[in-house]
């Protein structure tokens, strides 16, 4: 039976700190986390902190695929499906939000889950282009169904979050929606890769062959990670429509799941944390050059080069490296 002992250590950090410091380190972190739009006081940076939370929780989606080696352009179409499946609900059928929110992460879920038979067969870059495609043809039918999508204009008049006949109409609400859904999709899933599950992810990514010769059935376990990986996207379009209280396609191309991609080579694949500490990196870039658009490219790129070159396993990998020399000293 494969456990988390006996393949490769890419998931398992091997913690030794102090039980105490971590635990200081995670009360000063939750402080500030909660904290941040009542400090701050500021609209501008309490929306950074919601548009944070939200794609924290489509990095931790892309996680999940390039923890079992499967790098996925179909994310972004994931979330848009999850975004607007959740909007036509409350504005077609007048679904209450309380339903049509989980409903958002059950349809990505669902796409996952008939698509991912036939994808998740193929491995490599064909998996890769087959992703794209998907995302494209997701995207072309936003586009050419303007009946129900509305076309490249899109959904206007989405409702917004409410609860108990409570709407959310403060960012600082959103923004602490946005906080509880990130720390449940994190949670989640770490507690998934250090189970049982997570050691076959990880084998299924470093020796495939060995696992089947184990007797795992490699393409049930890709699929069960490809939906609950489509679920998360779900739940982050869901959010969005209502955020936004638009959905249009321009928020779901290609580059959506590209920008999830360099959340998680930038934080570092092999722990949850590195999809947090990559969105923290990425995410306000846009927002900052939103006077200079045409730069925007640009710093992408150079950040990109410049951990490529330095920090090759992102922020987790560097931590280790760090770690490791400390031990020896």
């Amino acid at each position: 039976m494969i456990t988390k002992h006996n393949i490769s250590q890419s998931g398992n950090p091997g913690s030794q700190g102090s039980p105490a410091l971590k635990g200081l380190a995670l009360l000063v972190g939750a402080v500030i986390a909660i904290g941040w739009p009542f400090v701050l006081n500021n609209p501008f940076l309490t929306h950074i902190g919601v548009l944070f939370w939200m794609f924290t929780l489509l990095a931790l989606s892309m996680n999940l695929m390039l923890r079992m080696g499967q790098l996925s352009l179909a994310h972004g179409a994931l979330m848009g499906l999850g975004a607007y499946g959740s909007a036509l609900l409350m504005m077609r059928l007048n679904v209450p939000f309380v339903l049509a929110f989980p409903a958002s992460g059950l349809i990505g879920a669902l796409f996952a889950l008939i698509t991912g038979p036939i994808m998740l067969k193929i491995k490599g870059v064909y998996f890769v282009l087959l992703t794209f495609a998907f995302g494209e043809i997701v995207i072309l039918t936003f586009i050419e169904w303007v009946d129900l999508f509305g076309g490249n204009n899109g959904l206007f008049g989405v409702p917004r979050a409410s609860f108990f006949g409570i709407a959310l109409k403060e960012r600082w609400a959103y923004y602490l929606f946005a906080l509880v859904l990130a720390a449940l999709a994190y949670l989640g899933v770490r507690a998934l890769y250090k189970s049982e599950v997570g050691a076959v992810i990880d084998a299924l990514d470093t020796d495939e062959d060995l696992a089947r010769s184990l007797g795992v059935n490699a393409l049930r376990y890709r699929l069960v990670v490809f939906t609950i990986s489509g679920f998360l996207a779900g739940i982050a379009g869901g959010f969005y429509a209502s955020y936004y209280t638009f959905v249009t396609p321009d928020g779901f191309t290609f580059w959506t799941a590209v920008n999830a991609i360099i959340m998680n080579v930038l934080g570092g694949i092999a722990l949850p944390i590195g999809s947090v500490l990559g969105a923290l990196l990425i995410v306000p870039l846009p927002e900052i050059l939103r006077d200079a658009k045409e730069y925007q490219n640009l710093a992408y790129g150079v950040v990109l080069i410049i951990f490529l070159l330095f920090l090759p396993n992102g922020f987790i990998g560097a931590y280790r490296q760090y770690r490791e020399r400390r031990q020896r000293t």
